[in-house]
């Protein structure tokens, strides 16, 4: 707090944007305007190089910048929109790299593309309504699964768990879910068994868990087999052989989002033992 305060009081001070070199992984409030480099200016960081980014620049910008959660274009600008730490990705194959605000946001807003974890709550006509933990619930037609015609619907009820990805997110539109690909093909999507458990996590744990260098579900796997699917609106539905050891990955999950790794080690291996 005393750190967001102290940023707070820097930023509507000065009421001019910061360079996103200088400010990277630290506080960043919404509303800023972020300065970031063209790739033809050759000079340091802070010098006469740093300009307002110019999205609509033309031919004469090589710099490709994507914006991640937590930062908007607005003309030709690039604002802040959620408070949090500013992280930066560098690029693989050139250009400005991937910037993102990483915020513990508890709440989640619809993505288009990512993949979710909804409730079925009502059927109108040919639409499921899907809850999934944003602001409105998401429409699924009953055409948006693998094989679906008019005569052959999907057995799709009242309280089943839908796993798909989102089409349509956006703030002016209800969001659309989908539980095929662009293919046609379900590809892990649609309706979740009825056992198992769902739980809900932060959305930072979430992405901690999907990271690729994630440790964790690599030692979860060597204590059961396990089915587990992953919802980027931070829920996550995991079913093991018993119930037992279904409520002790869960338990797992849940507390690893605050463990240090030498403290997770030495659950595990308990675990292992008996």
């Amino acid at each position: 707090m005393a750190e967001a305060a102290g940023v707070a009081a820097e930023f509507f001070a000065s009421n001019r944007a910061r360079a996103a070199r200088a400010v990277l992984d630290q506080v960043v409030l919404p509303g800023e305007e972020l300065l970031l480099p063209e790739q033809e200016d050759g000079e340091g960081p802070g010098g006469a190089g740093e300009r307002p980014l110019r999205l609509n620049a033309g031919a004469r910008s090589r710099v490709r910048v994507v914006c991640g959660p937590g930062l908007r274009r607005c003309g030709d600008r690039l604002l802040v929109t959620k408070c949090g730490r500013l992280r930066h990705r560098e690029p693989g194959g050139g250009g400005g790299g991937v910037y993102w605000v990483d915020s513990q946001q508890k709440r989640y807003v619809p993505v288009k593309g990512d993949h979710v974890i909804g409730i079925v709550t009502a059927k109108s006509g040919d639409i499921f309504k899907v809850d999934v933990g944003g602001s409105e619930p998401a429409s699924l037609s009953y055409l948006a699964f693998e094989g679906a015609t008019k005569r052959n619907r999907p057995n799709v009820q009242v309280g089943d768990l839908i796993y798909g990805q989102f089409v349509v997110a956006n703030k002016d539109m209800e969001p659309e879910m989908v539980c095929i690909d662009s293919c046609g093909r379900a590809n892990g999507m649609g309706v979740i068994g009825q056992d198992g458990l769902l739980f809900k996590v932060t959305l930072g744990l979430i992405r901690k868990l999907l990271a690729p260098d994630c440790e964790i579900l690599q030692e979860v796997g060597k204590l059961y087999p396990l089915e587990i699917v992953f919802g980027m609106n931070g829920r996550i539905w995991v079913k093991a052989k018993t119930i037992q050891q279904t409520l002790i990955l869960a338990n797992i999950l849940e507390a690893c989002e605050h463990m240090t790794a030498d403290q997770r080690k030495q659950i595990f291996s308990r675990l292992a033992e008996s």
